[in-house]
């Protein structure tokens, strides 16, 4: 591709030949190749620029940054390279966006359970080809591809959207993080939809303060052609003056919303409650329990229905097919007493979750729990003074302690913990933990192993090893 071709929309200065070809886009120095345009980004962590040197040794054709190179070699310079990384991905794979309809779901809490909902409701009524883009991992149809971040870099997003446009998506659901927001990753993408769960304290190692944070998130809906926001929420006033497209509202708390839960029924086994809209009513069941699951299906309802989607279908769906692998995932172990695996890494989540519990535990819930290293620090102590006021018994290990010292984590969360009635362990290895969750197992009781859910590994270091709860469960019930 020419290089006049790539640089399309970019406000730049060139000193370089416009007609030359490119063969590709680089912005890691490591992956570039001979022909690259290799983007200089600005990131969180470190300075492209430094790896200018480095890209040209491997055969960059050219170096798009916003400092001219001290090298003799090609260079195009931009205001923001981090946005123009964006629009020559895009300009690229040839705007791969624009032939599918983008569904976006924000918020701290609930994206995941939302999106694979939205997926099921559009795949199920429509018959169409959708593609997934998300914690777990991205959905291509029905085939799974490993991720590596909620929300791809900008130009592996746009790689991605390509190659389920080839293979015949119609539409794509995708989780996008305040992260990729404040990025710009998919910065130029119209979105058909944009979904705001909630927020609750997250990510304040990288924004620094909540508002700073709610206002990452409130970027999507300058980005949509219709939004879809929780009016529980005290952040979605945030949203909604922030929006530049129509806003459709849910709730399960405030009549005037645009679609309303009513009599709401919470079971051990699950939710059901009647769905009202203007002019329609439907009773919806959840298999997944507690009220976080109403709302994660009235905002996956809320966006079907902002793509022309008869609430009619949604219901039926909705009642058919809910179950998303770790949340509140149910893990056998033909004994008398009951474990499941959470995804809840945020005060929040560790909440509902345990509120969820206590209200069908027929014995003790005990809580499993740690905190993320090289990540928000201050919401270690808040988490743990959740888990022993609502537990019955907690247990305080590791998650992924990254670089961190597991121990210098578990002392963060004890200063939440200080001064409580409620009894408790420290066991540094979680697999030991859980063995030691296992072995003093009590009928009734419910084990909840929050934080890891979908995760199949923890990072010790900056080494990703495997680790799989369920097989770490199924082999103590073993022994």
């Amino acid at each position: 591709m020419k290089l006049r071709d790539l640089m399309n929309e970019i406000e730049m200065t060139s000193l370089a030949d416009l007609d030359m070809c490119i063969s590709g886009i680089s912005y890691d120095s490591r992956s570039t190749r001979p022909g690259d345009l290799f983007v200089a980004v600005r990131g969180f962590e470190s300075d492209g620029h430094k790896y200018i040197p480095m890209a040209v040794q491997k055969g960059a054709a050219c170096i798009l940054c916003e400092e001219a190179p001290t090298l003799d070699v090609p260079y195009i310079l931009t205001k923001n390279t981090r946005r123009a990384l964006s629009v020559v991905s895009a300009n690229f794979f040839g705007h791969p966006a624009d032939e599918m309809k983008i569904i976006a779901v924000t918020g701290t809490n609930g994206k995941t359970t939302t999106t694979t909902l939205i997926k099921k409701i559009i795949e199920h009524t429509t018959g169409e080809k959708v593609g997934l883009i998300g914690t777990i991992g991205n959905e291509i149809g029905d085939v799974f591809v490993e991720a590596e971040r909620t929300t791809p870099e900008s130009y592996e997003l746009q790689k991605l959207f390509r190659e389920m446009a080839n293979s015949g998506c119609k539409y794509v659901v995708m989780e996008v993080s305040s992260h990729a927001l404040s990025l710009d990753r998919v910065y130029g993408v119209t979105f058909e939809v944009g979904v705001f769960t909630n927020l609750t304290q997250d990510h304040l190692d990288f924004h620094k303060t909540m508002e700073a944070y709610c206002k990452a998130k409130a970027i999507l809906f300058t980005q949509c052609r219709k939004g879809v926001v929780n009016m529980d929420d005290e952040a979605s006033k945030v949203m909604i003056e922030a929006a530049t497209c129509p806003i459709f509202t849910y709730s399960a708390e405030k009549d005037e919303a645009d679609l309303c839960a009513k009599e709401i029924n919470l079971r051990s086994d699950g939710v059901t409650f009647i769905a009202l809209t203007i002019g329609e009513l439907k009773k919806i069941r959840m298999g997944i329990p507690g009220l976080f699951s109403v709302y994660n299906a009235l905002a996956a309802a809320a966006a079907a229905m902002q793509l022309g989607i008869g609430l009619d279908s949604i219901a039926e769906t909705l009642s058919e097919k809910a179950g998303v692998k770790g949340r509140a995932e149910v893990v056998p172990t033909g004994r008398d007493f009951t474990v499941l695996i959470d995804y809840s890494h945020t005060p929040d989540a560790l909440e509902n979750i345990l509120k969820t519990v206590k209200g069908f535990a027929k014995g003790r819930t005990v809580i499993l729990f740690g905190c993320g290293g090289d990540r928000d620090r201050t919401k270690r102590p808040i988490m743990g003074k959740i888990a022993v006021d609502l537990a019955d018994f907690a247990i305080i290990t590791s998650d992924n302690p990254r670089t961190e010292e597991p121990g210098a984590i578990i002392d963060d969360i004890l200063e939440g913990v200080k001064g409580t009635n409620t009894p408790y362990v420290v066991i540094e290895n979680r697999r030991e933990a859980i063995g030691w969750a296992i072995e003093n197992a009590e009928p009734g009781d419910v084990i909840i192993l929050a934080g890891k859910g979908h995760e199949t590994y923890q990072i010790i270091g900056r080494e990703k090893r495997h680790f799989d709860e369920r097989e770490i469960v199924a082999e103590f019930l073993a022994k």
